[in-house]
C-alpha cells in the first residue's frame, strides 16, 4: 500500500477517536460560558470531519490532478449514467438486505440514524457531515485504500466480503451488520465496474442524502409504522 494511503488511514482513525477528548472538552468548556452543551458533539463532528477531508484530499492531491489529466476511462454521460443506476443498486441492497434481516427476526430501525438525526435536529448544519462529507470520506477509506488494497491480492468476493465487513463495524450497530455490508458491496462493484471513485462517492451521498430526508420529513409516519409492525410480529409470534 502507498505511503500516502496509510496516512490517510492514520487522518481517518485519529479523526474517529478524537471525539472521545474533544467533545468532553467542549462539553466542560460550554458549560462555563453559557453555550448549550449539547451543540458540543455536532460542532466538533462538522470540525473534525471537515479538518479530516481537508487533509486527505491534500494527500490526495498529485493523484487527483493525475485523474483529472490523463482519466477518460468514462464519458460525462456514463458517469452520470452509472451514478443513478449506483444509487439505485444500492438502495436495492439496502432493501433485500432489511427483508432478510425481518425474516431473521431482526428489528426494524437504526440506532445510529435515529443518534444522526438527533444531532442534525439540534444543529442542522451537521446534516453536511451525514450527507455529504462522511460518505466522501468513507468512499476514500473503505473502497479506495482498504478495498483497492485487498483487490489487488484477492478475488473481488473477498476483498468486498472484507472491505464491507469493517464498513460495517465502524458504524458500530453489529446488529445490522448485513445492511452495511450489502451497501459496501454494491459501492466496491461500482468502483470496480466504473473504475473511479466519483461513481460510488454519488451513490452514497446519494443514499445518505434520502434517508435523512426521509427520517426527517416522515420522522412519525416511520415510528407509527414501526410500532404496527412490531404489534403484528407480537400478534403472529402468539400462535408459536
Amino acid at each position: 500500500m502507498k505511503r500516502e494511503y496509510w496516512m490517510i488511514l492514520i487522518v481517518y482513525i485519529c479523526m474517529q477517536l478524537s471525539s472521545l477528548v474533544a467533545i468532553p472538552v467542549l462539553m466542560l468548556s460550554f458549560k462555563y460560558t453559557g453555550v448549550d452543551p449539547g451543540l458540543a458533539t455536532p460542532i466538533w463532528l462538522i470540525a473534525s470531519f471537515t479538518i479530516a477531508l481537508i487533509i486527505i484530499l491534500f494527500i490526495l492531491r498529485k493523484e487527483i490532478r493525475a485523474v483529472g489529466k490523463n482519466d477518460r476511462s468514462l464519458s460525462a454521460g456514463s458517469l452520470i449514467k452509472w451514478a443513478i443506476l449506483g444509487f439505485f443498486l444500492a438502495l436495492f441492497a439496502q432493501y433485500a438486505a432489511a427483508i432478510i434481516e425481518n425474516l431473521l427476526g431482526i428489528e426494524m430501525g437504526s440506532e445510529n440514524t435515529q443518534q444522526i438525526i438527533g444531532i442534525i435536529e439540534t444543529f442542522p448544519l451537521a446534516v453536511l457531515v451525514t450527507s455529504i462529507i462522511g460518505p466522501i470520506l468513507e468512499e476514500i477509506v473503505f473502497r479506495k485504500i482498504i478495498f483497492g488494497a485487498l483487490h489487488k491480492r484477492f478475488h473481488f468476493f473477498i476483498a468486498a466480503l472484507i472491505s464491507s465487513v469493517i464498513f460495517a463495524i465502524v458504524h458500530m450497530e453489529p446488529v445490522h451488520i448485513l445492511i452495511y455490508s450489502a451497501m459496501g458491496f454494491s459501492f466496491a462493484y461500482l468502483y470496480v465496474k466504473t473504475k473511479t471513485i466519483l461513481v460510488p462517492i454519488f451513490a452514497h451521498v446519494s443514499m445518505n442524502t434520502l434517508v435523512v430526508l426521509v427520517q426527517s420529513v416522515y420522522k412519525e409516519d416511520i415510528e407509527r409504522l414501526l410500532k404496527e409492525a412490531e404489534a403484528v410480529q407480537n400478534f403472529i409470534g402468539g400462535f408459536f
